[in-house]
């Protein structure tokens, strides 16, 4: 078990970063690490990999570039915190208040940011693949939808249909996510709602001028349903996918068209 640093042992560290001349001063990481007060700290660059800062007061603090993995922040106050560029992979959030925080290029990978507050669309530009507690309101509908194609073509169906259910709550009236949300529930065997789905897809694709998509995907559907009469196991997402011109495969160039890669 990790034990938290002795004041003796935060000192020591915080020598170590002033004879090696780094950006910060120590005097901001003893208060950080050790009193957790300061708000507006400059901790550029700090290692601050397995930090205890659960209910730290850090807002505005300039922690750009930072190594923040495994990091202990559940309660943090990091509201206006300029995070760019930082690292918190693996690091557990929870509760924090990230609001006004700078947030580009930041890795969230595998984070628990269950319960942390975002301004809308904050995580757009960070990374946050495998992250848990991830909110439709924190990130854009690209970044949603993409990951949900992702995560389709790596047969991970059911994390693909959640993405793809936050995507439709920025954006429910975006046909591709609901023609892609009905191929991930038929991939599943959820019959009656991959239905629904894929039907309200081909109402959205005619009302935009493809009714030959639209027909497609009806007499496709109309097809499976009665193929997929007492049928079990894997579905009847491969088979649609086959009468309908392999639409799946076409998810990933579809979304690279419509839907420009979020810049990291």
């Amino acid at each position: 078990m990790k034990r938290a640093l002795t004041r003796s042992a935060i000192r020591a560290i915080a020598a170590t970063f002033v004879i090696s001349g780094s950006a910060f001063a120590a005097e901001d990481l003893l208060r950080a690490l050790d009193q957790k007060q300061c708000s507006g700290c400059k901790l550029q660059d700090a290692d601050l990999v397995h930090a205890d800062l659960r209910d730290a007061q850090l807002s505005k603090a300039q922690l750009q570039r930072s190594n923040l993995s495994q990091a202990r922040l559940d309660g943090a106050d990091l509201r206006g915190a300029n995070l760019n560029q930082a690292t918190l992979m693996g690091a557990s959030l929870r509760g924090a208040d990230l609001r006004g925080a700078q947030l580009s290029g930041t890795d969230l990978r595998g984070a628990d940011l269950s319960g942390a507050l975002f301004d809308p669309e904050a995580l757009a530009a960070s990374h946050w693949k495998g992250a848990s507690g991830i909110t439709a309101e924190a990130s854009s509908y690209a970044a949603m939808h993409n990951a949900g194609v992702e995560a389709t073509q790596l047969g991970r169906f059911n994390e693909a249909e959640d993405f793809f259910s936050k995507a439709l709550l920025k954006k429910p009236d975006a046909a591709i996510t609901w023609l892609a949300r009905g191929i991930t529930r038929s991939e599943q065997a959820q019959m009656e709602l991959a239905s629904r789905d894929l039907l309200y897809a081909a109402k959205l694709f005619e009302s935009e001028g493809d009714p030959k998509l639209a027909q497609d995907i009806r007499q496709a559907v109309e097809r499976q349903q009665k193929a997929a009469k007492g049928q079990t196991g894997n579905g009847w997402g491969s088979q649609f996918l086959g009468g309908a011109a392999g639409l799946l495969q076409q998810l990933a160039p579809l979304a690279v068209k419509y839907f420009a890669p979020v810049p990291f």
